[in-house]
């Protein structure tokens, strides 16, 4: 598929439209996890520098997996009223052209990561092939979205990787990090249990807000044969997407509750408990408008659980 010629700033415009920037709950559901985790990691603020790399990385990297993603889904997004108009699926943008803007935008997160140390930038490596997997796990995955709830959550283990540090550039001068002794047990160490458990409830967020999102193109996915969690969910979708936010919840109290004021803490979790009666009243008759406006809306549950967490944290 060839792209259709048009003037420098109309293509940057639609650059824009590729990476989903008038849309930015997609990389605020990103932020909030791994900001979250930057904060307990470091026991409060984490500095400015830090803040500045997940923040602009956390953008960055998303942009980038809607390159790669709108490649990858090109034939199906066709068939899709919502995806139809997508750049590269409409031939405004070649696969080629659309590969390369995701390589720019990654090498510069890549860039800011190498800021950091060098566990962090180990650790990048994985998070980088989880975001290439996911685009292709719904050809063979019956939940991809469990697949994506791995890839949206590695922010956080990056997160305390960035904090604890582990070994820096400086500290090996010419000598190849890797080949050190101890090197790899550094990087592992870097992460501690409490970023693993984070992770796996974040997952169940993540599980929550897409299978929305998959309740809004169940029918065209189901003509096209695209593997969904709404799909293979079935009938049980509602109350298991409303699990699957209490699940989240509960670990995340599990793990913060010594860690935060439990007080501030248990005022964030009656506000998150409120968004999510919310949730149900939108998804519960299934619509089109109101799942795909739940899941928009996910974005301030992850902001009230972030500002629980600074807040515990004063």
């Amino acid at each position: 598929m060839t792209s259709v010629p048009v003037s420098p700033i109309s293509r940057f415009s639609l650059y824009l439209d590729l990476i989903r920037w008038n849309r930015p709950a997609g990389w605020l559901l990103l932020l909030w996890p791994s900001l979250s985790a930057l904060w307990l990691a470091a026991g409060g603020f984490p500095g400015l520098h830090l803040l500045a790399v997940f923040v602009a990385g956390t953008i960055l990297m998303r942009s980038a997996g809607c390159c790669v993603n709108d490649v990858a889904d090109r034939e199906f997004d066709k068939h899709v009223k919502r995806t139809a108009q997508r750049p590269v699926t409409s031939g405004r943008v070649g696969v080629k052209e659309a590969l390369s803007v995701g390589a720019v935008l990654a090498l510069v997160a890549f860039l800011l990561v190498l800021t950091t140390n060098v566990a962090t930038i180990a650790w990048s490596f994985l998070g980088l092939v989880l975001a290439l997997v996911y685009p292709y796990a719904k050809r063979y995955v019956s939940m991809p979205q469990a697949v994506l709830g791995v890839a949206f959550s590695f922010g956080i283990p990056m997160a305390f990787a960035a904090v604890n540090g582990g070994p820096t550039w400086e500290l090996f001068g010419s000598t190849t990090p890797w080949a050190v002794p101890g090197f790899w047990s550094g990087v592992w160490h870097s992460v501690p249990p409490l970023a693993w458990l984070l992770m796996l409830g974040n997952l169940f967020w993540v599980l929550a807000y897409d299978t929305e999102y998959a309740m809004v193109d169940r029918d065209d996915d189901l003509k096209i044969g695209m593997k969904t969690s709404a799909i293979t969910l079935g009938d049980r979708d509602v109350p298991l997407v409303i699990a699957f936010y209490l699940v989240f919840l509960a670990i995340w109290t599990a793990a913060l509750w010594h860690a935060v004021n439990p007080w501030v803490w248990s005022a964030t979790l009656v506000v998150a408990l409120a968004q999510v009666v919310g949730h149900y009243r939108l998804i519960k008759d299934r619509t089109r408008e109101g799942c795909f406006k739940a899941f928009r809306l996910n974005h301030w549950l992850g902001f009230t659980v972030f500002v629980g967490v600074v807040l515990g944290l004063v």
